[in-house]
């Protein structure tokens, strides 16, 4: 393997440590401790898993936590009460409503209902709105994730060609619009792009977002290039990502590990976020 790893673990604790010191300054200097409240409506395993993961981030960094957990057969009228107190909370930074919801709710339309100075996850139409238009707002963690990441490697994201495969409103479309602020020359690439291998090989910084395992190969890889895997599938093998990495370790110059790379950072960032809100929830006030 000729690529360097991106640690994503350790980057993510780095970020964490930095969170935790920021957050008892900020307390000590008389503000509120900020506030994450997480929404779970049923009790899906992996969603339990996942809401209780961010809880105990947040208290490792000081951040404290309001989880409201509501039965499978709790209405949609019941979970937009929880969402209009939350965003009334003063104690409360950030909220998040931890999806997929059961069946019966709209857990799309239900996200619409959070402040958008609370939408740690940065998922309302109004968060998505300023990222578009380039104005401060809270960004999507995981596309956070991989612009952190880049940073912190001293990536030349300025001038440099930037392919993002996967057009989703979760991933793809906001750290297009990321890499747009750094000054990068971004292309978006879908199931319709023309020789999509073709147009990987122009990238200094390949992301591959699309939920396909192991779609992108070695070969369309640029030599020296960044690679950014932000997939994660399961598989009979065990969980992999949408790169195919050991053919495509042996090109790139940087690559992310599956598991290991980006996945760490999206908690990372939750909580960055979380302070962030706390802070500008300050100012406001």
């Amino acid at each position: 393997m000729s690529a360097k790893l991106i640690d994503g673990k350790a980057i993510a604790q780095q970020v964490r440590d930095e969170i935790r010191a920021e957050v008892e300054a900020w307390v000590a200097a008389g503000n509120r401790r900020p506030g994450l409240a997480t929404v779970l409506v049923g009790d899906d395993p992996a969603s339990a898993v996942y809401v209780g993961g961010k809880q105990k981030a947040s208290a490792e960094v000081g951040i404290e936590g309001f989880r409201h957990d509501l039965p499978a057969t709790a209405t949609e009228d019941e979970v937009v009460a929880v969402l209009h107190e939350l965003n009334a909370d003063e104690r409360v930074s950030g909220i998040l409503l931890q999806l997929p919801t059961p069946a019966h709710i709209d857990g799309s339309r239900l996200t619409t209902l959070i402040d958008a100075g609370k939408d740690v996850d940065g998922l309302t139409p109004i968060s998505a709105g300023l990222l578009a238009k380039g104005l401060p707002g809270l960004r999507p963690c995981t596309p956070a994730g991989v612009i952190e990441l880049l940073r912190r490697h001293d990536v030349q994201m300025e001038g440099a060609e930037a392919v993002v495969v996967g057009r989703s409103d979760l991933v793809g479309k906001p750290v297009a619009a990321l890499l747009l602020a750094e000054n990068a020359t971004v292309t978006v690439c879908h199931s319709r792009t023309r020789d999509l291998p073709a147009v990987c090989r122009r990238a200094d910084i390949l992301i591959a977002a699309v939920g396909r395992p192991e779609m992108v190969k070695g070969d369309w890889v640029r030599p020296g290039a960044t690679v950014i895997d932000v997939g994660i599938n399961r598989t009979d093998s065990g969980l992999v990502g949408d790169v195919e990495f050991e053919s495509a370790a042996e090109v790139a110059g940087l690559i992310t590990p599956v598991p290991g790379g980006v996945g760490p950072m999206t908690i990372a960032m939750l909580l960055r976020n979380t302070l962030d809100a706390a802070r500008a929830a300050a100012a406001s006030s």
